[in-house]
């Protein structure tokens, strides 16, 4: 063997030597870092007094980034401009905050960071860190605690706003307006909350679902929630506050209509309709009619008429019961003509425990049952009544429904009528039912109830009532033909006996009736019957 093939084969065995030791020994990059910022040093120091500088720098061991900073920071009292904070979108080993104001004499200051500090590289937080100083020559050091829930739901929404008002000489309710309040913290994703470095006074305690992050309660898109009492400090401190938070309903006023075809005005209002009326003051043809019946989803009214006739505007007189009048002008022109769509409240699928209904996208005037037949999977005829409800615009085909059944309904043409003239085409809608065991039951007892009548709902994940029953008396309640799934119990306690649940006002100082839930998620099957105990608290 020559030289030259031997030094070729020295090189391959020392490459395959090489190339298995790199398998074995290959770089893995070690363990995931979970170890989040540590603090190391402020300028001024943590807690410092007599402050009087403009700038803060607080430093931490590595590189980090503020996330959400505009929800997560909060600083107490709140400073009007808010500060300059950095870094935001980029990464330092250090926080700067720039104030852009004077601040207030003899005042203990808190920034609570929440859990916006991340290290730059994992996202690992470093929770709850605060820098606190005073303007004075001491630090305010009281502190409360409290939970804030949500009045009608479950699960309670994250960040809410709480303060605190100076409870003195110059309070009065109206300053959540267009006051800013004197202390201010959040409940970050949680439905606890807790404020610190605290002076001795009288305060009022306010929770805002605030919408513009702007500290001040804005009816319209924001909810609110108070504790009744004044607290006092430091004689509270030990106390914990719970607070409900709710959307008020608007004082009543009706909004602009809107034509939306030939025969059809919208009537959008806010708040409560309370037997909201309509009124035409334009003149009108000598054979006008017209009808109104509510949306099924918003805050509006349809309003329909006959004939159409020709004018450039309407002029409308909007009233109600609590002595509400306005006057509305609307555009009117010719459009086209809605034809007449029906549709089915069940789709394919109709509870044994319900009737089949049916709404119009026009009102619906007359229904010759004589124009309509139903038939089950052997196409035998199935006796039936129609009852129509105008003022929902919707009508039920009653009838004796068996389980596992498939049912075919056809209604030939003629035998809809609705306000304006339209009738329908045929219309064939196939629906079944299902069998009994299909669904599952629960059986209800309630206990330590203290006046009755309550609400009694069962709700799915979203809040949504599947099935109400009103108790005025202590009894078993059933709650049949629940589709398999997951449910939630909620009791109202019903104050005003009016069988619906009410909200607060904070105005007039009236909390929303309040509501109980049963602590644990039911888990419905198929064919099973459940009964469960509710001891209210």
């Amino acid at each position: 063997m020559n030289k030259r093939l031997e030094m070729l084969l020295l090189t391959l065995l020392l490459l395959a030597f090489v190339v298995g030791c790199a398998k074995k020994g290959s770089i893995t990059g070690g363990e995931k870092d979970e170890t989040p910022p540590a603090f190391v040093k402020a300028f001024p120091p943590n807690f410092s007094t007599n402050f009087n500088k403009d700038e803060i720098r607080i430093y931490f061991d590595e590189y980090i980034k503020l996330k959400d900073a505009q929800k997560q920071i909060i600083i107490s009292p709140p400073m009007d401009p808010k500060p300059t904070i950095t870094p935001l979108g980029s990464a330092a080993k250090y926080i700067k905050i720039k104030f852009e104001d004077t601040l207030l004499q003899n005042t203990t200051y808190s920034i609570n960071f929440g859990e916006s500090v991340e290290d730059n590289n994992e996202g690992n937080a470093f929770p709850f860190f605060r820098y606190v100083f005073s303007t004075g020559d001491f630090l305010d050091s009281l502190s409360i605690k409290g939970t804030v829930n949500n009045s009608v739901q479950k699960k309670i929404d994250p960040y809410i706003t709480v303060a605190l008002y100076e409870s003195d000489e110059n309070y009065t309710d109206s300053l959540v307006f267009n006051t800013v309040p004197r202390y201010v913290t959040n409940t970050l994703d949680s439905t606890s909350f807790d404020f610190y470095n605290l002076k001795e006074g009288k305060f009022k305690l306010i929770a805002l679902k605030d919408a513009a992050s702007n500290y001040l309660y804005e009816p319209k898109q924001d909810k609110i929630g108070f504790y009744e009492e004044i607290i006092t400090l430091p004689a509270d401190t030990a106390k914990v506050f719970n607070i409900e938070i709710f959307k008020e309903i608007s004082d009543f006023k009706a909004l602009l209509p809107k034509q939306v075809s030939k025969n059809e005005f919208l009537f959008p209002y806010r708040g409560e309709a309370d037997s909201m009326n309509i009124k035409i003051l334009s003149e009108t043809p000598e054979n006008f009619q017209s009808l109104v019946f509510p949306d099924k989803e918003k805050d509006t009214l349809h309003y329909w008429f006959k004939p159409f006739f020709e004018v450039d505007s309407l002029i409308f007189e909007v009233t109600n019961v609590k002595n509400y009048r306005d006057t509305l002008v609307s555009r009117f022109k010719d459009q086209y003509k809605d034809s007449l769509l029906v549709t089915s409240a069940y789709g394919s699928s109709l509870p044994l425990n319900k009737n089949f209904t049916f709404s119009a996208n026009t009102p619906i005037d007359s229904i010759n049952q004589q124009h309509i037949t139903l038939t089950d999977k052997d196409t035998l005829a199935v006796p039936f009544s129609v009852v129509l409800d105008t003022i929902k615009n919707e009508a039920q085909i009653n009838f004796e429904k068996t389980e596992s059944n498939t049912y075919f309904l056809q209604m030939l043409p003629d035998a809809i009528k609705d306000f304006v003239g339209n009738v329908n085409d045929t219309i064939n809608i196939n629906f079944r039912t299902k069998e009994l065991s299909d669904y599952g039951t629960i059986f209800l007892t309630l206990q330590n109830v203290e006046t009755y009548p309550v609400i009694v709902e069962v709700t799915n994940e979203k809040d949504e009532v599947i099935s109400e029953k009103i108790a005025s008396k202590e009894e078993l309640l059933t709650f049949d033909y629940l589709d398999p799934g997951k449910y939630y119990i909620r009791v109202i306690i019903d104050s005003n006996k009016n069988g619906k649940w009410d909200t607060g006002n904070f105005l007039k100082r009236i909390q929303p009736e309040a509501i109980k839930y049963f602590p644990d998620v039911i888990d419905v099957r198929a064919n099973w019957e459940l009964k469960q105990t509710f001891i209210l608290e």
